[in-house]
């Protein structure tokens, strides 16, 4: 039985998530520099629609993508077919994949760590992790900083960005509201996207995670931590940090 999606309504439309994300290539060169330094299979977890699988094994690495939403592996499995890219997609719940592989480098791009939303989820996804992970390899991850900036975001309509949808080639203008709530670490998110004669909302709950509870976390998982970027050109982390890059290595 396949389990049921939930906090899912941002990735119910693969095309629309594609149009507002796809272009992000900024961590690309990042991972292939990861890549060059390991060998055999590559697995990307909660990969989407391959937006990173895909260029990774278009420059010759063996990858696996591995995510729960089956919409989502449907339009990474087309593009993959449509360029002749060989890639083996999984569509598992990644706090309990189930691969015969073991891999040297495994990563998960986007923030997606903070699809785990509770303490039971994370640590469930990194276990795991740890049971695909050869001894010595390498675990790539990046979850937002939770600065203050980030978590105290006004409750009111803001305006995020605007972008031309792809088929009907209207400006869409896109606006989010947020709620945190600081007991479970939760940022609430409403998506609202307006064009000239229609309007659309998604909502989404993302975990953030503190740098001390997550040097906990990843060392009781058996990870050592090798580096804290906040951001992809390995600037060190700091109080105006974005976001957490983490990179761990299996050492338990």
């Amino acid at each position: 039985m396949k389990k049921v999606l939930e906090n899912a309504e941002e990735y119910n439309n693969p095309i629309l998530y594609d149009q507002e994300n796809e272009s992000f290539q900024d961590d690309i060169p990042f991972l292939l520099k990861w890549a060059n330094k390991t060998e055999g299979p590559i697995i990307d977890i909660a990969c989407g629609t391959g937006r990173a699988t895909i260029p990774l094994a278009e420059a010759g690495f063996e990858m696996i993508g591995v995510d729960i939403n089956g919409k989502m592996l449907d339009e990474a499995k087309r593009k993959a077919a449509e360029l002749l890219i060989p890639i083996q997609w999984e569509e598992q719940d990644c706090t309990d994949f189930q691969l015969e592989a073991k891999s040297n480098l495994i990563f998960t791009v986007g923030n997606s760590f903070q699809h785990f939303l509770t303490n039971e989820a994370q640590d469930m996804l990194l276990k795991s992790v740890g049971k695909h992970l050869e001894m010595g390899g390498i675990f790539i991850f990046g979850t937002r900083f939770p600065s203050s900036e980030e978590l105290l975001q006004p409750s009111t309509e803001e305006y995020w960005r605007s972008y031309k949808d792809g088929d009907t080639q209207q400006k869409v203008d896109v606006y989010t509201i947020s709620e945190y709530d600081p007991i479970e670490q939760l940022q609430h998110y409403t998506t609202i996207r307006r064009m000239k004669e229609s309007e659309a909302s998604t909502r989404i709950t993302l975990r953030y995670t503190y740098p001390k509870e997550m040097e906990r976390l990843l060392t009781k998982h058996g990870f050592k931590i090798l580096h804290v970027f906040q951001d992809l050109k390995e600037t060190p982390l700091s109080k105006d940090a974005y976001q957490m890059v983490c990179i761990c290595e299996k050492v338990g």
